[in-house]
């Protein structure tokens, strides 16, 4: 298989780019440049032992896509069984993607996000048939109106889509959280080893559900070149359902600490400024769901998601604290979480008085 990833070193691509490689595949990879890739980062030495930036069938192409016309140069006479674009983020940049493979791959795929779906959820159980509406959060609107174009060209052109929605994906130098502030998760980490008190947003029983980089990587190889795949949408998310209590609890336990847990409306926190909580919160994770995964094991007989979140985010701690670069100290964020944890102790003193 001959596969072209747009992006290919995020947290999912890159996890799909060591797949293809493991599986014997040809992939290109289009981008800027100047950025090492995932497996690189990890260690990883899956293809006869060598580094993943070296291998045969591993191509580089580096451009930025943006510049259309600078692309279809770099692109000239490249054809694919699949291409995938995992930065595409409107409607300009997928109508872009049409422009530069149509009639050039036999499978388009999307990547799309589990958030485009309606929100508040009229029910916890998702899957592909829930309404596509997210009024809390551009980004989600963004996507969905990416899917509407690329249906459209589906059905009116035979442009030959796959769309993919994946939820809360984490790899080894990621840990997963719903409430962090710009630079990731590090400082939630720090207070947790500190003892400090960390914010989990609600009473912390809202169902939610993590997937480990390389489980959505062994899904999503097998819908590339799945001809049952061809204009359908397809989830891709863990099959462990946590509350985000169970959650921070897994991730403090593997820090051998407790946790100091403080619950805060997520209605609070998006009001409370600073950070940006409404789109992530309201129109998220503040809500219930578990994803019906039905379709995928249709799709993609004897899948199972095989990486615990409590042993998933184990290696993901192991790999971050040996690796000083992905610590870096987020102090507004710290100072953040004093100022409203001090609030709501001041609001409690004040009804005990």
């Amino acid at each position: 298989m001959k596969a072209l990833f747009i992006g290919g070193t995020g947290t999912i691509s890159a996890a799909a780019s060591e797949r293809v490689l493991e599986l014997g595949g040809e992939l290109w990879l289009l981008n800027r440049g100047g950025r090492s890739h995932g497996a690189e980062k990890s260690g990883a030495k899956a293809g006869a032992g060598k580094p993943f930036e070296t291998r045969e069938k591993l191509h580089h192409i580096q451009c930025d896509i943006s510049g259309e016309s600078g692309a279809a140069e770099k692109l000239s006479g490249l054809d694919f069984d699949v291409v995938a674009d995992f930065i595409a983020y409107n409607p300009s940049q997928v109508e872009r993607d049409f422009r530069l493979f149509q009639g050039r791959t036999s499978q388009y795929i999307f990547i799309s996000s589990a958030s485009a779906y309606q929100k508040p959820p009229a029910d916890y159980r998702v899957s592909e048939a829930t309404p596509l509406a997210n009024p809390y959060w551009d980004y989600s609107r963004q996507k969905i109106a990416c899917e509407e174009f690329l249906l459209n060209v589906y059905r009116n052109e035979g442009f030959p889509v796959t769309i993919v929605r994946p939820s809360h994906t984490y790899d080894e130098r990621k840990v997963p959280l719903a409430v962090h502030g710009k630079n990731g998760s590090w400082q939630v980490i720090k207070r947790i080893i500190e003892g400090k008190p960390v914010i989990i947003h609600g009473d912390g029983t809202s169902l939610w559900t993590m997937t480990h980089a390389k489980d959505f990587a062994r899904a999503f190889t097998s819908l590339m070149g799945n001809i049952h795949a061809s204009g359908e949408a397809v989830q891709i998310t863990g099959d462990e359902t946590l509350t985000w209590n169970q959650i921070y609890e897994a991730i403090a336990a593997a820090l051998g600490k407790q946790l100091n847990a403080v619950h805060v409306s997520s209605e609070f926190l998006a009001a409370a400024g600073r950070f940006d909580f409404s789109g992530g919160l309201i129109g998220d994770k503040a809500n219930s769901v578990v994803f019906d995964n039905t379709k995928l094991k249709r799709l993609v007989p004897g899948y199972v998601s095989k990486i615990r979140f409590d042993q998933g985010v184990r290696e993901t701690l192991d790999y971050i604290l040996s690796h000083p670069e992905c610590q870096t100290d987020d102090p507004e964020f710290d100072t953040w979480c004093d100022k409203v944890i001090a609030v709501r102790e001041k609001a409690l003193a004040a009804f005990r008085a």
